[in-house]
């Protein structure tokens, strides 16, 4: 990164606010993701690639990393960047505006890190380094108090990429969600079920 990059950087986090505003109730979630994924559709059907109104090319970088470190593919479903994650953090930004500032510092805060201790962004860092910097800030009651501001960003950002995710078709999948479907007859819940939790035929006194 260059000086001016780095003084951009400095007050992109001398201005964020609280990681609590990257926080959103499940009916935003959703929305969000149904506009993401319109607009992702639209640029496939003209032969395009899906791009960012919110995030530069750089962030935009960031985050298809960041998300994929949170929820990576694995042999059961795709990773978060597969879902459409990005595209759906993107479309947050656009449609709450006053969201912004948390998000632009978050990622700022992140590349900050990377040049303080390898002198290279975040995108650019190895993915040991990478695992480094994120494993400081990943566990709250473990973190040194100069990474509060880490632990706060990326505890929101994770959310943040769990609620994409999981309303998501590949999420939908991996939780193996039917949906509204019709019962013809209502016979309770399984005994296995009822055993497990304790209430029912078998369970332990």
């Amino acid at each position: 990164m260059s000086a001016i990059d780095r003084r951009d950087l400095l007050k992109l986090l001398a201005s964020a606010p609280a990681a609590a505003a990257l926080t959103w109730t499940d009916a935003d979630a959703l929305r969000a993701f149904e506009g993401a994924a319109a607009a992702g559709q639209a640029a496939q059907r003209a032969g395009t690639r899906y791009q960012p109104k919110f995030f530069n090319a750089h962030q935009w970088a960031t985050v298809g990393l960041l998300v994929d470190y949170v929820i990576p593919r694995d042999e059961k479903s795709g990773s978060a960047t597969d879902a459409g994650v990005p595209e759906f953090m993107d479309f947050m930004m656009i449609d709450q505006p006053a969201r912004q500032s948390a998000m632009r510092g978050g990622l700022a805060w992140i590349d900050r890190e990377c040049l303080k201790r390898y002198d290279k962004s975040f995108v650019a860092a190895t993915d040991a380094e990478r695992r480094a910097v994120l494993d400081d800030i990943s566990w709250p009651r473990r973190a040194r108090p100069e990474m509060a501001a880490g632990v706060a960003f990326f505890n929101s950002f994770r959310d943040l990429t769990a609620s994409g995710f999981f309303t998501s078709k590949i999420g939908m999948a991996d939780l193996e969600y039917q949906g509204n479907t019709f019962v013809a007859e209502w016979k309770g819940c399984p005994d296995e079920w009822l055993k497990k939790l304790g209430v029912g035929p078998g369970a332990a006194d």
